[in-house]
């Protein structure tokens, strides 16, 4: 199974056009909207994390391009700086996907980049600048 986290953008003909159904119900994806932003009429973006064989997602990303929907990949990322962070935890009660949390064991905040749903959440709550986004 192959998982890709992508960026898909709508036009205004496409907002309210049901698309992660289709790619539910008709290619067999596994859809998890990761950040959407939607303005009925105009415009949406959304950042998915989408699950199927190869062949599913080959037929589901063309199926959303045919349909006028920009698929991008996810080209940014968190990234923890470790010698900045405190562990205050400011960070971990805002991280949704507990990519974020305290070890037990040495009171040291971990992050987990495969939990990330690059919400930016983090970035906005550590006071210290220990958590940034980049590019890849």
């Amino acid at each position: 199974m192959e998982t890709r986290k992508v960026v898909l953008s709508f036009p205004p003909s496409c907002v309210e056009e049901p698309v992660t159904y289709r790619l539910i119900k008709d290619y067999g994806l596994m859809v998890n909207i990761l950040r959407a932003a939607i303005d009925p009429g105009k415009q949406g973006r959304m950042i998915v994390a989408v699950s199927g064989d190869n062949r599913q997602v080959s037929q589901g990303f063309n199926y959303l391009e045919q349909s006028g929907v920009l698929v991008e990949p996810l080209t940014q990322e968190i990234r923890l700086i470790e010698k900045q962070c405190t562990s205050c935890t400011a960070c971990v009660p805002v991280c949704p996907t507990e990519a974020l949390e305290e070890d037990p064991d040495t009171w040291k905040v971990r992050y987990d980049p495969e939990k990330c749903v690059v919400c930016f959440s983090c970035v906005d709550a550590c006071p210290y600048r220990a958590i940034v986004t980049y590019s890849e």
